[in-house]
């Protein structure tokens, strides 16, 4: 039986040889042979559009939906041709990709993305720009050997090539990305890097009782170890022993306390936050006394059980501390001035907290070169004189060392570039532009789109209202539906709320005058704080969703602290509330992610911008309102606080801003 299909066979042969391949492109490139004998198919085509003039959309998936409806592909066309070899694609993926339904995530989706480029002849990199993020989606393992939580810090500032450069290459970005956004390259910041490694102080309880030591902790088997009692503590911060956190317990309550015990006086009372600011430092104190001197911190090496706060009475024990502190840091500073005042009102005369515990002469001990016994014995025989000598030669050292004490920490280094601008409040906003332009869609990330919302608002916030960190943190919020806190109950709180004022139909912020850290200051005189909020740049609708959308994102079922912005809780996140440190972290990761300028990435709003907290906001705010008035007393409006506090504290107004601002008016007499 003959086989009538072999002369059409044949005939088909013929005729394709006489034509082009269809697996050939248009500039002729001969097809490659996979292991099977079969010629692959070519990974670019370009075929020819249906239309020429198009409106650029912003998200991927339109972007993607609209190109493949100018050229006419199907989803199992763009498969055919888009695939590289050894790789593989679904379908289903290309139609995921145009519904928004997901997104392309690692290296080989980012490869095909490329070759649609080249296929629709679209400038490079042109649908990797529309992603959520395109840094998020590089493989943690394209970097060096370096811990996870590193590497995922790293890979959202490393260029979508990163694996693909040369090692040397990698290194350079790692070492930059490293220095300039991860840590910030001042000298401060390198010093205050190395000092936290050194974790040397007491911690007290605060709570009007002694903190008992851990069973096991280093600390506990030293006091259990006479023999070692003499090289001084290992290194690592742990609780105060017994008898010192008593000590401290009684200090914080005679300087927090509504009413003062009977038969005692006192001169000024700490908030909060300056209570736990002096108490860590005489913490720091403590503990370097008690550091072992052999090692990294190189303190004094004092018995535990001989360090007490009868130690404050005694100037050698400051005059010791002071030669610490200069030859840790290399200098004196401002820090040493403020804690030398600090000492000296302890002791007094009726007001002294020193002065009114004579009983800590009683746990004065001898330390070998350091305490003799004949201060001990000076000390308890007349508590009074002790406390004498003590007040003038602190007030003596703090005005030897104020003469000499040099800035470390120039505040406005971070931010030179914004300050520098003929608009720095200007100049901030752009980094506000550049998080929406990144934002995630939030359809398919919606903790990472709240994220970024809420870094929006942090940031937009703080230029709008001045605020300090601890008054922003800990706004309140009032949603639209429910009535506004009253004003006397945020007083007895100390917090500020957002609400909505339907009187006005504007977001506002009302802030009690008792919740500033200048509370007494002139710019209140006991009144609160109340701004309403411009609807510019779409800030009500960022607002609005923020509450409806993000919040219960970022919750995840736990309990709603009541404030406005909130952590992202996690698996073991306990509150959702912002302390001092995590809300500096917080404002700090958005300037790392949005405001540095990436050379590598092109990503990035300010091109020498350095990472900060957001107590910068109040140098742009008061710099840019000076560069623009020239008066320190509005100046001092946008951050509620008093022009000599400005001049002093905050605005960088040079001569040349002045003398520029001057020119302004007298030049238009040649106008």
């Amino acid at each position: 039986m003959t086989n009538k299909s072999k002369p059409p066979r044949k005939a088909a042969q013929k005729r394709a040889s006489s034509q082009p391949s269809a697996n050939q492109t248009s500039e002729g490139v001969k097809p490659q042979r996979r292991k099977t004998g079969y010629p692959a198919r070519p990974v670019i085509a370009y075929p020819k559009a249906l239309w020429d003039e198009w409106e650029d959309p912003p998200t991927f998936s339109q972007a993607l939906d609209l190109h493949m409806r100018r050229h006419g592909d199907t989803g199992y066309g763009l498969r055919r041709a888009a695939c590289e070899r050894g790789e593989t694609i679904e379908t289903t993926t290309f139609t995921a990709w145009r519904r928004g339904a997901k997104a392309p995530r690692g290296a080989a989706s980012l490869r095909i993305l490329a070759a649609l480029e080249r296929r629709w002849k679209l400038p490079a990199g042109y649908f990797q720009d529309k992603l959520p993020h395109p840094g998020r989606y590089i493989t943690t393992e394209a970097c060096l050997p370096l811990p996870m939580s590193e590497r995922r810090r790293m890979a959202w500032h490393l260029p979508d090539d990163f694996a693909q450069l040369p090692l040397s290459k990698r290194q350079e970005i790692e070492a930059w990305v490293r220095s300039v956004i991860l840590s910030g390259h001042t000298d401060y910041r390198r010093y205050q890097s190395e000092a936290m490694k050194q974790r040397f102080a007491f911690q007290f309880s605060g709570q009007g009782g002694a903190t008992e030591l851990a069973a096991g902790s280093p600390l506990e088997e030293r006091l259990a170890d006479p023999g070692h009692r003499r090289i001084g503590r290992p290194l690592g911060a742990a609780p105060a022993p017994a008898q010192l956190d008593e000590e401290a317990s009684d200090l914080l309550a005679f300087k927090t306390a509504t009413l003062t015990s009977r038969g005692r006086r006192r001169n000024g009372v700490w908030n909060s936050e300056t209570a736990a600011q002096k108490m860590e430092h005489l913490g720091l104190m403590m503990g370097a006394l008690a550091a072992c001197p052999e090692g990294a911190v190189r303190g004094y090496g004092a018995p535990v059980e001989s360090v007490s706060f009868g130690l404050l009475v005694l100037p050698a024990v400051w005059d010791w501390y002071l030669e610490w502190r200069e030859g840790r840091r290399g200098f004196f500073t401002q820090w040493e001035t403020e804690m030398l005042t600090v000492g000296a009102s302890l002791s007094r005369r009726e007001t002294g907290w020193l002065r009114q515990t004579p009983r800590l002469a009683d746990r004065l001990r001898p330390i070998e070169g350091l305490v003799s016994a004949a201060d001990v014995r000076a000390a308890s025989e007349d508590w009074d004189n002790a406390c004498d000598a003590q007040h003038r030669h602190l007030l003596l050292r703090a005005k030897e060392v104020a003469r000499v004490a040099r800035i470390h920490r120039d505040p406005f280094e971070p931010i030179l570039p914004i300050l520098e601008a003929d608009s720095p409040v200007g100049e901030y906003r752009k980094i506000t532009e550049e998080i929406l332009r990144r934002r995630p869609d939030s359809r398919l990330y919606p903790t990472a789109s709240a994220e970024a919302t809420r870094a929006f608002l942090m940031l937009r916030l703080g230029l709008h209202l001045g605020l300090r960190q601890k008054n922003l943190r800990q706004l309140l919020t009032c949603p639209k539906d429910r009535a506004p806190t009253p004003e006397r109950q945020l007083e007895a709180l100390k917090r500020g709320e957002l609400r909505w004022n339907a009187r006005d139909n504007a977001w506002e912020v009302l802030i009690p005058a008792a919740a500033f850290k200048n509370a007494g200051s002139s710019y209140f005189r006991k009144n609160p704080f109340r701004l309403a909020l411009p609807d510019l740049g779409g800030l009500y609708a960022e607002i609005e969703g923020y509450i409806a959308r993000d919040r219960p994102v970022l919750l995840r079922g736990a309990p709603d602290p009541g404030v406005f912005f909130i952590k992202t809780m996690k698996a073991k996140s306990k509150v959702a509330e912002y302390d001092q440190n995590t809300f500096y972290e917080a404002w700090r990761l958005a300037i790392q992610r949005y405001g540095i300028f990436n050379p590598y990435t092109g990503r990035g709003a300010i091109e020498g911008l350095l990472p900060h907290g957001p107590h910068n906001v109040r140098d742009v705010l008061a710099t840019h309102v000076l560069k623009q008035t020239g008066s320190y007393e509005q100046a001092s409006y946008a951050i509620q606080d008093t022009p000599d506090t400005i001049a002093e504290h905050y605005g960088r107004f040079l001569p040349q801003d002045k003398a520029a601002l001057a020119a302004q008016v007298l030049n238009q007499v040649w106008a």
